[in-house]
């Protein structure tokens, strides 16, 4: 079974990411404890980036260009949320973010290659990229940043 078919096949999944949505956009931004939200899109960035490597292994796309489908995926609900919330992207803060969605998305297509059945190499996947992005989250663990010489 693969992942991604079981995902696009069932209405659940659109449906649970719209009410999710839906039920931000129309609550007062002050409802929303800043710290919940990173968790909610610390648990979307594991999962899209985890779904995005999926979806690119059942359309057969060769293993690197699968992983960068992962994180693209991911990152890409991550842009769509700043830029409807009006803050700066995530992507150029110097927090761990596209580092957990390239260790899901490397995870997963590692352990498809490697003959690991879709559902466990996709919680070991998750789980990772979750784990990765909470220690940023909890610790304030940051990338360093560039500087000039």
């Amino acid at each position: 079974m693969q992942l991604s078919g079981w995902c696009v096949h069932r209405n659940a999944t659109l449906g649970i990411c719209l009410a999710a949505g839906f039920a931000v956009w129309f609550t007062a931004r002050h409802r929303w404890n800043e710290r919940a939200i990173l968790w909610f899109d610390a648990l979307g960035l594991a999962a899209y980036s985890t779904y995005g490597a999926s979806k690119a292994l059942a359309f057969e796309v060769a293993p690197v260009p699968a992983f960068a489908m992962g994180v693209l995926t991911a990152c890409a609900g991550g842009i769509i949320r700043d830029v409807l919330a009006g803050d700066p992207s995530i992507l150029m803060r110097p927090e761990i973010y596209v580092t957990a969605a390239a260790l899901s998305s490397a995870l997963f297509v590692l352990l498809h290659v490697v003959g690991l059945p879709a559902l466990p190499a996709a919680a070991i996947a998750f789980i990772a990229a979750f784990a990765l992005r909470a220690l940023a989250i909890t610790t304030g663990l940051k990338l360093p940043g560039y500087s000039e010489r």
